[in-house]
């Protein structure tokens, strides 16, 4: 019974391994051209029903009441679009020479350039106890990986605009206006979302699958999941303690947020993405293969650091009233 609710629990990852190999089995199916026309199907209407169950979904109230936490924002842009790609870029440049595919290589950049999912992130930050607090991810893929991509920029912000950005705006007036109504009919537009996400990896890979010519050895996938294991942990150490300086004036709880919301990457809107950019590269599953691989890492690693997380922040609640001296309170922190 135990592993049922796991499975159930689990659905989206165990979804995900499922489609890959529907992909393996058939590819034509859901490969441009195939029966499926991701060409128009996924690349606009399936990206577009995305984002706007995301307008729809998104609570404007705590989004417009966590705006106002200055600090904490900039620091989460900071190291996301900042910190983050500068690592990956010297990482990727230090392994320049080993065995590790290109397409791999070019698939760690892109990871790097994406932003924090609203998802996982949030949810766990509230499980710790933290606080809760659309275009630099392209701009930044364009920086690092430009020449793979044969597609003129104004091209991309267009569709960027037509299928990411209007349909977030329009899902977003669309609550405004019912938002009553669909606060009450409590619809599952995290599971809707993930369908179609699901969709978008299946003709992704189909793509992939469909040119015999592409390959990725297996050695070369155990160390990407290797890799990305060790990133993830290694951001999440830097960040709890660059976070926890005194002069940045940052709270406890905050720093629990920060853990999260600053090493986390989307799949949700680097999937979308990636296809946009690389709609018409033979090697598109290969590189979004990274993103693949941290996605779920983040959600084990992050589920596993909840509890230790949550008693370190109960303990230095605890000692922030032993400690009233805000300086005596910021020693105990660098402990």
């Amino acid at each position: 019974m135990s592993l049922l609710r796991s499975a159930i629990q689990n659905w989206f990852l165990i979804g995900i391994v499922l489609v890959i190999i529907l992909a393996k089995v058939s590819p034509n199916i859901g490969a441009k051209g195939g029966f499926l026309k991701p060409e128009v199907t996924v690349k606009y209407i399936g990206v577009s029903i995305i984002f706007f169950n995301s307008g729809l979904s998104l609570k404007t109230e705590k989004l417009t009441a966590a705006l106002c936490q200055v600090n904490v924002h900039l620091f989460v842009q900071c190291f996301t679009f900042i910190v983050i790609p500068f690592l990956l870029h010297i990482v990727v440049l230090l392994l320049q020479t080993s065995p590790l595919e290109a397409h791999l290589l070019d698939g760690l950049r892109l990871l790097s350039c994406m932003p924090p999912p609203v998802s996982s992130a949030v949810l766990l930050t509230k499980a710790a106890g933290g606080n809760e607090g659309v275009f630099i991810t392209p701009a930044l893929i364009l920086a690092t990986v430009g020449s793979t991509a044969h597609v003129p920029a104004s091209a991309i912000f267009l569709q960027l605009s037509s299928t990411v950005v209007l349909p977030l705006i329009l899902g977003q007036m669309l609550r405004a206006a019912y938002k009553r109504k669909l606060e009450r009919n409590r619809i599952p537009f995290g599971a809707i979302g993930s369908i179609v996400l699901l969709v978008v990896i299946y003709t992704t890979f189909c793509d992939t699958f469909s040119h015999r010519e592409i390959h990725v050895e297996e050695m070369s996938l155990v160390s990407v999941v290797m890799l990305v294991i060790v990133l993830q942990a290694g951001l999440m150490m830097l960040v709890f303690a660059v976070s926890k300086c005194s002069f940045l004036g940052l709270q406890p709880a905050d720093t629990v947020a920060l853990v999260f919301c600053c090493t986390h990457k989307s799949l949700t809107l680097g999937i979308p993405i990636i296809k946009i950019i690389f709609g018409g590269y033979d090697g598109l599953s290969v590189i979004s293969i990274p993103l693949l691989v941290y996605h779920p890492v983040q959600i084990l690693l992050g589920g596993l650091l909840v509890p230790t997380v949550k008693a370190w922040l109960i303990t230095t609640e605890r000692f922030r009233y032993m400690y009233p001296s805000r300086q005596r309170f910021a020693q105990f922190l660098q402990v």
